[in-house]
């Protein structure tokens, strides 16, 4: 499952004048998007994430500053360093993810293939663990 989780770089024009960079739904990413929303502000230390989604599928951009993006499949855990805005990442579903190490001023832009449901959320990775059928 984490193998379906990979760096997408984004369609970028470069002029002196300043870059464009473009994201297109279902053509730059594999998913409609149909949410958008960022995290800013993250105070020194803390971690955000610590869920997983049964059906949500995402894809981060590190629109300003840096963090890590740990993902974790219940098998396998990998570490994303996100700093460059002309590349995201992309969550495919039943992914465990935690961000972490926020750089100062930092934004991550998270773009979103459903709207908000709470249900669709595992934020107990036990729970999660046994639902992804990697426990006894």
């Amino acid at each position: 499952m984490l193998s379906n989780c990979k760096l997408i770089e984004l369609h970028r024009i470069t002029q002196p004048s300043g870059n464009l960079t473009s994201i297109e739904g279902s053509v730059h990413l594999p998913f409609d998007i149909r949410r958008v929303y960022y995290l800013n502000d993250v105070p020194g230390g803390a971690a955000r994430g610590g869920h997983a989604h049964k059906k949500l599928q995402q894809f981060m951009i590190a629109m300003s500053g840096s963090f890590d993006v740990l993902l974790n499949d219940g098998k396998e855990k990998r570490v994303f360093h996100m700093e460059r805005s002309s590349y995201g990442l992309y969550l495919s579903t039943m992914i465990w993810r935690e961000l972490h190490n926020f750089s100062p001023g930092s934004v991550c832009l998270v773009l979103a293939s459903e709207h908000y449901d709470e249900s669709d959320y595992y934020r107990n990775f036990g729970q999660y663990i046994k639902a992804a059928g990697l426990s006894s």
